[in-house]
């Protein structure tokens, strides 16, 4: 199944580390290999930084390893150098309210930096930074239009999602104004 659009979609470490094998029953790792299987399936393309591939390099599940030489045979794997934004990470230090905060959105600026040169989407389970984020989105206005979406969230409906050409849904938004548990 081919979806309407493909989408270039920035995959944090946490799903490659998360996505169990075809063994896996428990729910988490379940639905991270169910996201990955579907998005390749369906032909959205998988963005990859020195950042980003360092990092799944350091944590991807052998399952995950495997998916992401598919997507390389399948020439759905998009290779980009992207560089640091200062504005943007100089803006997040400014509205850190913690120094934890301010670590955990500065480590993760990378896939926000590689998700605005592509498609504005990141795959992540982090809920935390993903919420420091959406707060901060408030006064970064280069967030507000960034889309998270978490396949380890059975509600958020990920593999859905990815078959309907992962649009940028307002909900998904970081600067959309809801709760993010």
């Amino acid at each position: 199944m081919r979806a309407k659009v493909s989408r270039r979609l920035v995959i944090d470490a946490s799903v490659a580390r998360a996505a169990g094998g075809e063994g896996a029953a428990a729910p988490l790792p379940k639905q991270c290999r169910d996201f990955l299987k579907t998005m390749l399936a369906v032909r959205h393309h998988v963005v990859l930084t020195p950042a980003v591939s360092a990092e799944w390099k350091k944590h991807a599940s052998g399952f995950a390893m495997q998916w992401r030489t598919a997507m390389v045979a399948r020439k759905l794997s998009l290779y980009i150098d992207v560089p640091e934004d200062v504005e943007l990470r100089d803006a997040l230090d400014s509205t850190s309210e913690t120094e934890r905060d301010r670590r955990a959105m500065l480590k993760d600026a990378h896939l926000v930096e590689a998700a605005q040169a592509t498609d504005r989407t990141v795959v992540s389970l982090d809920e935390r930074v993903r919420a420091l984020f959406a707060a901060a989105s408030e006064r970064v206005r280069a967030l507000k239009s960034v889309v998270w979406a978490n396949p380890g969230r059975e509600a958020e409906a990920c593999p859905k999602w990815l078959e309907d050409g992962a649009p940028p849904h307002p909900h998904r938004r970081l600067g959309a104004r809801r709760a993010v548990k």
